[in-house]
């Protein structure tokens, strides 16, 4: 398995064939039989329209991933990379046009627990990290959960529409004899959301940030620093504005 760094160098590497290369950052394996019944499930039912189309879905991706637990329902053109990286526990919903993208070298990248909605538009995103999502979880449409870390959601999480949590991705900048872009990803040590959290639609959470429980966290807000159990936080940055106790 490649890290990230190595999967910039693939797309640049002459010496690699375009399907390795293809292999590497879309399948997670270089075995050819699970390459074609990847591909084919794909094809065949990943955009298939109707009633049809989920009840074959529900048959035939669970024979991608790791673990697929009961009544997993996938939608319409669901992306899904390095899949026998990712566990979905019992009764899973995962929308139309969603993104599970688990590239990276650990054994479980994105581990998906039992009753969590991931709605239409919304990308989990791993890049050598591992994305953890509790049971009783709903993520709303158009979001983004990015790790290069640890980014850990516990329990009965609610996630309105156009959020963004990004587990690391920082790039250090102190040299400028070369690009940014080159320099070493760094890490503040990840995100950890504990339960019963509810975040507002437009939420920004970056890197090192811990989310106590029963907090709730106003729309737009973004969120730089640790925020204790019950507490109301608004603004950018976030500020606890009240408890709920």
């Amino acid at each position: 398995m490649r890290t990230q760094t190595e999967f910039g160098d693939l797309l640049i590497d002459k010496s690699t064939s375009p399907l390795k290369k293809y292999q590497d950052i879309a399948v997670g394996t270089s075995n050819l039989l699970f390459f074609i019944k990847y591909e084919t499930i794909l094809i065949l039912f990943g955009g298939m329209p109707g009633a049809i189309g989920l009840f074959l879905r529900r048959i035939f991706f669970k024979r991608l991933f790791k673990r697929t637990g009961r009544n997993v329902v996938f939608g319409r053109n669901v992306t899904i990379r390095h899949p026998k990286r990712i566990e979905i526990g019992n009764n899973v919903i995962i929308d139309d046009n969603c993104v599970l993208d688990a590239k990276g070298n650990s054994d479980v990248g994105i581990s998906i627990g039992d009753n969590v909605i991931i709605n239409r538009n919304t990308i989990l995103s791993c890049k050598n990290g591992i994305i953890k999502i509790g049971d009783n979880t709903n993520i709303g449409t158009n979001c983004l959960l990015h790790s290069v870390s640890s980014l850990i959601l516990e329990e009965n999480i609610l996630i309105a529409a156009y959020c963004y949590i990004v587990a690391g991705g920082n790039h250090d900048f102190k040299r400028t004899d070369i690009p940014m872009i080159q320099q070493p990803a760094i890490s503040k040590g990840g995100i950890l959301v504990k339960n019963d959290v509810w975040f507002g639609a437009g939420v920004k959470v970056l890197d090192g940030v811990k989310i106590d429980r029963g907090t709730i966290v106003g729309a737009g807000a973004v969120v730089t620093k640790d925020i204790p159990a019950f507490s109301i936080a608004m603004g950018t940055p976030a500020k606890v504005v009240r408890s709920r106790k």
